[in-house]
């Protein structure tokens, strides 16, 4: 289930309030800032900063 383009424009990353999208496996959600990834689960985005895991 893809997350939809409005509920991406409003999303933000709780830590550091910077700019997401959706990573290319649709496995999670990136900040373009901090490089926190929040993952999805079942279609649902999971924006809790001790859930996100930090990307190289």
């Amino acid at each position: 289930m893809a997350i939809s383009k409005e509920l991406l424009e409003i999303l933000v990353c709780p830590f550091c309030k910077g700019e997401v999208q959706v990573k290319p496996d649709n496995l999670g959600i990136k900040c373009l800032q901090c490089r926190r990834v929040y993952p999805i689960r079942d279609g649902i985005p999971v924006m809790l900063i001790d859930e996100a895991k930090i990307e190289g």
